[in-house]
């Protein structure tokens, strides 16, 4: 089993690396930034979809059977809760400082980051592929977020070299939440399956309460058909990388 700990370390070091992506923003335009960003999230919210629907749901449902809407209902409330109490992603400023919002982003990015490493450790453990799905679901979803989290940061009053050090140190709470989701789901017999099934709810949450939403924002006919070629494209992706490992097994 050590070679599942070694895809896990891989995977969860991969996407704390994402953090670092928002010092690229400062050299980018505003608009070539917001033009770039939407299409991301269109594809990351395909391809999240696509991961939720096709991989972890139907391989936590395998071994759980009807018991497995009730853990994708406990995963949806689960994220629900973490962003409405913690991350506070839509913060309104009646309701918000700045100071105390950029804190609790940390915080709340912090524990957003080790909830990913035990669901990436829970999906390696179960087979390389359904890792290597989860793994690129979790990252295309880290693009557009760590970036809103930079902003944030300097928005809040950070310098950028203080705001990404913090950023990426936050984000590497992912490697605690592998490390310990490898050692306790690996000794936990039959614990693998709820965490598939949660972290499919947390997909279909992130996918429908965060990323859909920004899409409907925009009116010009010809980015939302872009928009709609890079969610279609999204699911397009996981399915056929499922397809080739479900042909190689």
């Amino acid at each position: 089993m050590v070679h599942v700990l070694l895809y896990t370390l891989i995977a969860v070091f991969i996407v704390s690396a994402i953090s670092l992506i928002g010092a690229a923003t400062l050299a980018i335009r505003k608009k070539t930034l917001e033009r770039f960003l939407q299409v991301i999230v269109a594809f990351a919210a395909g391809s999240m979809l696509a991961a939720a629907f096709f991989d972890l749901m139907p391989e936590a449902f395998h071994d759980l059977g009807e018991q497995g809407t009730n853990a994708v209902l406990l995963g949806l409330l689960f994220f629900f809760l973490i962003e409405r109490y913690i991350h506070w992603h839509h913060c309104q400023k009646e309701c918000c400082h700045i100071h105390p919002m950029t804190y609790l982003n940390l915080i709340g990015d912090g524990v957003h980051n080790f909830v990913d490493g035990v669901i990436i450790a829970a999906a390696f453990l179960t087979s390389f592929h359904v890792g290597l799905i989860t793994t690129l679901a979790i990252a295309l979803h880290e693009i557009p977020q760590e970036i809103g989290d930079f902003a944030v940061l300097i928005h809040g009053g950070l310098k950028a070299r203080k705001a990404l050090w913090l950023n990426f140190l936050s984000s590497l709470t992912a490697v605690a939440g592998a490390i310990i989701g490898y050692l306790f789901l690996n000794t936990i017999e039959g614990i693998t399956p709820y965490i598939l099934a949660i972290a499919a709810g947390g997909f279909i949450y992130i996918a429908t309460a965060d990323l859909l939403p920004e899409l409907h924002k925009e009116c010009e006919k010809k980015k939302i058909y872009l928009q709609t070629a890079a969610l279609l494209f999204g699911v397009l992706v996981i399915y056929f990388f499922l397809h080739i490992f479900s042909h190689g097994h």
